[in-house]
């Protein structure tokens, strides 16, 4: 399922809330109107919590089947929610805190900034259980914020090059394609979100990008 909507008219979904194919993990504060809409696009349970006292969650956590890897400033009552919740999380070691802005990952592979060091990378290996591969992506670091990454597909910044694309789809093993969202919008992880089930956008995305969005995160089925 496909859906075009903004968060209190705020179209960056992807800095506010982190997703898996399980569970969407959102801001104290997010409406129940839109957690009844996340729940029905992408059938998941719908959890509330605050990633270093802050309702940034989609920037300071991400994952995959195997759990999330969460920022380093992450607190102790919030870790307590994710155990209460029996889900695996790591912290993040390291500097780095805007964890979903840096990492692209699915159950089959990561790509994650070429600035992290050794002992992050082992982090997300061993959280996340796939391999890491370090790389920038259209020149940029923040891998998370220029693309949408499920099980059947992805959708990544329009500047990433040929050989770029194909590193993801050698590394997350799915199919994927360049793209925009909103109206020309590059950062296409900072305002949409997604999993095998579903997708959502902000919604000044037009048209032809929403099919390009369809076709590259594997909602196209050619059989038909």
């Amino acid at each position: 399922m496909l859906k075009r909507i903004n968060l209190t008219g705020n179209p960056n979904l992807g800095v506010y809330i982190s997703v898996n194919e399980d569970v969407a993990i959102v801001p104290f504060n997010f409406p129940i109107e839109m957690e009844n809409i996340v729940r029905d696009v992408l059938g998941v349970e719908v959890l509330k919590t605050s990633i270093a006292g802050t309702n940034l969650i989609g920037a300071l956590l991400t994952g995959n089947s195997n759990g999330f890897i969460v920022s380093p400033y992450v607190n102790d009552r919030e870790l307590k929610f994710f155990k209460d919740h029996d889900i695996n999380v790591e912290t993040m070691p390291g500097k780095y805190t805007a964890i979903g802005n840096i990492l692209a990952v699915n159950d089959y592979g990561a790509i994650a900034s070429s600035a992290l060091e050794k002992e992050a990378v082992k982090a997300i290996e061993d959280t996340l259980g796939v391999p890491v591969e370090l790389a920038t992506i259209a020149d940029s670091n923040i891998i998370g914020s220029l693309s949408i990454v499920t099980n059947k597909g992805f959708l990544v910044h329009r500047d990433a090059s040929p050989e770029e694309v194909d590193l993801m789809r050698d590394v997350l093993k799915v199919e994927g394609d360049i793209g925009t969202v909103c109206r020309g919008l590059p950062l296409v992880g900072a305002c949409g979100i997604a999993n095998s089930k579903g997708v959502m956008v902000g919604d000044k995305t037009t048209g032809p990008e929403m099919a390009r969005i369809e076709e590259a995160l594997g909602f196209l089925d050619f059989d038909d």
